[in-house]
């Protein structure tokens, strides 16, 4: 049975990509200064003086990591509003009610939209990928991403070949709802099986699997670093602030990273999936520097030497900016940096309990089970 998470992100990579507070007695706000005659906010500051950043916050977005090439950065508002309105009606077909009475769909699905079409995956009326594209300084974002200035992630270095990554890697809000929304093959075709791993004994065990599959781990890098949208759901982070650590929540499979305020990296031979964040403050913004990863993350096919540095800045009392820069020389050819803005959101983060009912592991591996013995009574003929 092949890998759902997986399935679904390769599909999606060939989709249309369109031009992602609990309270310490540190917490305790300072009285905001007042403003600086040049206008610039000036945030409510913590105990220590700096910017207090906690809160919740949204980072569901139709602007996709990557844009189409040559095109440019910002939107227009007619276009912005014409892809937006086109999202709308995207999830307003996918939410319309099915037949109570229908029967039950084919083996593998009848390739059509729906619930009788490619078995296996969710429908739109399950998913929150974002209504509005992102503005940052007012300018209505193509692309996360903003260096290269072309708005796509560098190339390899010179020699080598592009490395892919294991991840779930959507390319727009847009984008998933039209590839729901598409008629494809059956998913009982075996070259429909694009999340099928042949790695010998790659379904022998469960620690065998990625750890999204396992709910271990929320795909797509939602947790980062890099925190990206996945355009699916789950959207919020939580940031909770104290003058020794910033502890960062994400919604999706509840991963937590706690940064290490002012302190020294961990010794390179200790590793962690979401790396080592140590952070410290440049003026009114926290710069969050994160190495020591382990090569079961793979971001974009990085590897364990992949450096991660984020930027958080207050923009006004309901919005944080989150810049990121990334670099493995194994990987690309030179640092590439996205940003987005994080709007506040409007209601608590709910548990979302991937790993406690996960009963998709235990079918994957069962599945597998039943195609080896499928294939070996072939064989036997």
């Amino acid at each position: 049975m092949p890998n759902r998470y997986a399935i679904l992100g390769s599909a999606l990579v060939v989709a249309l990509v369109i031009p992602a507070t609990a309270q310490t007695e540190q917490s305790k706000k300072a009285p905001a200064a007042k403003a600086a005659t040049t206008g610039k906010y000036n945030p409510p500051r913590i105990s220590d003086g700096h910017p207090d950043l906690s809160g919740t916050y949204d980072a569901a977005t139709l602007t996709p990591l990557e844009r189409q090439g040559n095109t440019p950065l910002v939107m227009t508002k007619e276009e912005a509003a014409k892809q937006e309105g086109l999202a709308v009606k995207l999830k307003q077909q996918g939410d319309q009610s099915v037949d109570a009475n229908r029967t039950a769909p084919p083996k593998g699905g009848d390739g059509s939209p729906g619930p009788a079409g490619n078995v296996g995956g969710y429908n739109s009326g399950w998913l929150d990928p974002g209504s509005t594209f992102n503005v940052v300084d007012g300018q209505i974002r193509a692309s996360i991403i903003i260096d290269p200035p072309n708005g796509r992630t560098p190339p390899p270095p010179s020699g080598q070949s592009a490395r892919g990554g294991l991840g779930f890697v959507a390319p727009s809000g847009v984008g998933l709802l039209q590839y729901l929304l598409t008629s494809r093959p059956r998913s009982d075709a075996s070259e429909n099986d694009p999340g099928l791993e042949k790695t010998p004994g790659a379904y022998d065990d469960p620690e065998r699997r990625p750890l999204a599959e396992r709910c271990l781990l929320g795909f797509g890098s939602t947790s980062g670093p890099p925190m990206l949208p996945d355009y699916f759901y789950n959207n919020l982070h939580q940031i909770v602030q104290t003058p020794d650590a910033v502890m960062i929540l994400t919604e999706m499979v509840h991963d937590v990273r706690v940064v290490r305020m002012n302190a020294q990296h961990l010794p390179k031979n200790i590793r962690q999936w979401l790396g080592d964040s140590v952070g410290h403050w440049e003026g009114d913004t926290l710069v969050v520097d994160t190495t020591n990863f382990t090569d079961k993350t793979n971001f974009h096919g990085a590897t364990q030497d992949m450096h991660v540095i984020e930027r958080f800045t207050r923009e006004n009392a309901h919005t944080l900016l989150y810049r990121f820069t990334i670099e493995d020389p194994n990987v690309w050819s030179k640092p590439w940096t996205g940003e987005y803005s994080w709007p506040e959101a409007h209601g608590p983060i709910y548990e979302y309990a991937c790993h406690e009912g996960n009963y998709a592991l235990g079918d994957i591996l069962r599945g597998a089970r039943l195609r080896e013995k499928e294939e070996a009574a072939k064989a036997s003929k």
